[in-house]
């Protein structure tokens, strides 16, 4: 049986986590060449780095600037734009070029996830994706580069520009500078640039799609409309939120020297935690309640069919939704005029529930095995899932047991949803039916 035949026979799933899994090692292999560093890095260092950049997390154990040279950071970008768009692409045009099935509830599956009408338009979506991506990634570097240029000529500059555009609307938080985007707090052309690439890409092509092919608000899915105000409320309660927590903290906003900053401080670290992964303050220096709200907001992430990560805010939605239902004794939820069936609320359940003991147990093995804060702790295990990227400066800390850990939780958090998602979609009839028992629950 020939290579491909064997990986024909592969569950979609399956696949698509060795597709992944294969870049990641490809991505640690160029790394590792003496021609990518500027500074010996151990393989350790070389398998985070490429497993950050694949999972679009940014989480990092080197300094990406100073410790790669330009073809390292090439590697980067490359890795960083393979995992940021490659779970839709892939799923669509990768997969049906090298001959392999998917079959039609996964094609269902991925009909629902990306908001199209017929499985016939998942090849356009994906010549769509490609299209918008690119407009957006040139539009981002050269607003950056009025920014760079001037700092750093125009060689560097460009090269800046590029680096930090890719980054941006991938969502993976990679940055050139030490203190990620800490000194333009009082930009905003970086400031509102970054954020607004981060955010479009964290709301997903079919939302952007539908956007573009809806003349009405009417005529919007309801995917798109949860998506739309659940992105704003949560940008809503983020800015809010450090506003409130942070204002007088020296540290943080305090410390900022005028009004723009610390409102362009405040934007920024509201829209960051959904998986972007850029900080414009201190991220170690904020206050607990600041760091749990955070933890909320990296957790539930982007959108599906998104570069973004967590939960989603969809399923974050849905979840309100089941609970607002069962207060009313009400067996539908309802959302803009439509009702979602209880198969979406299992979903839910079922991703949540998987979520939850990902986290716990990553916190637990790393508790377990560091002598570190605990705080600190579930703030980066958080972050590695909801592939965010931000820390409060213990990444560096982590021996090899916790390297590991945080490498397969930011495995699991890209590849999982959709991994998930397959299964979900996959419905067999039970053969055997067995009576109703009641359960007392609460």
């Amino acid at each position: 049986m020939s290579l491909k035949d064997r990986l024909s026979t592969l569950p979609t799933p399956a696949l698509l986590a060795l597709i992944y899994l294969s870049w990641i090692l490809l991505g640690m292999l160029a790394l590792k060449l003496p021609f990518s560093t500027t500074t010996d890095i151990t393989w350790s260092d070389a398998l985070f780095t490429a497993t950050s950049a694949v999972t679009v997390t940014g989480l990092a154990v080197v300094d990406t600037g100073a410790d790669f040279t330009h073809f390292g950071q090439g590697v980067l970008m490359v890795l960083i734009q393979l995992g940021g768009m490659g779970m839709m692409t892939f799923a669509v045009v990768v997969l049906s070029s090298m001959g392999m099935q998917i079959g039609l509830a996964q094609r269902q599956f991925l009909r629902e996830e990306m908001g199209l009408r017929s499985i016939g338009g998942l090849l356009e979506l994906a010549s769509f994706i490609f299209r918008f991506v690119l407009i957006c990634e040139i539009a981002g570097a050269i607003l950056l580069c009025f920014e760079f240029v001037p700092q750093f000529g125009w060689k560097q500059g460009i090269w800046q520009a590029v680096f930090h555009s890719i980054s941006a609307f991938n969502n993976a938080g990679f940055s050139l500078f030490p203190d990620s985007l800490m000194g333009y707090v009082g930009s905003p052309t970086v400031i509102y640039t970054t954020s607004i690439q981060f955010i479009i890409g964290g709301l997903g092509f079919a939302v952007i799609s539908d956007l573009v092919v809806s003349k009405r608000i009417s005529q919007l899915s309801l995917h798109t409309r949860l998506m739309l105000v659940g992105t704003f409320g949560l940008i809503l309660f983020g800015m809010l939120s450090y506003a409130a927590l942070e204002w007088s903290n020296p540290r943080t906003l305090a410390g900022l020297h005028s009004l723009p900053e610390k409102l362009n401080a405040i934007w920024f670290e509201a829209v960051t935690p959904r998986t972007a992964g850029f900080n414009s303050m201190d991220t170690s220096a904020m206050r607990h309640d600041t760091t749990l709200i955070t933890i909320v907001l990296m957790v539930i992430g982007g959108g599906s069919t998104s570069t973004a990560g967590g939960i989603k805010v969809t399923t974050a939605f849905v979840l309100l939704l089941a609970t607002f239902a069962f207060f009313r004794s009400s067996g539908r939820m309802r959302a803009f005029g439509y009702s979602i069936g209880l198969a979406e609320g299992l979903k839910v359940m079922a991703l949540l529930t998987i979520s939850v003991f990902t986290i716990f147990a990553g916190m637990f093995i790393i508790t377990a095995t560091h002598e570190l804060d605990f705080m600190d702790v579930m703030f980066e295990v958080c972050s590695a899932f909801g592939t965010v990227g931000l820390s409060r400066g213990i990444t560096g800390d982590l021996n090899e047991v916790g390297r590991a850990v945080i490498c397969l939780i930011m495995f699991l958090g890209r590849i999982g949803p959709l991994t998930l998602g397959f299964f979900l979609a996959t419905k067999t009839q039970p053969r055997v039916k067995y009576p109703e028992g009641s359960v007392f629950l609460g």
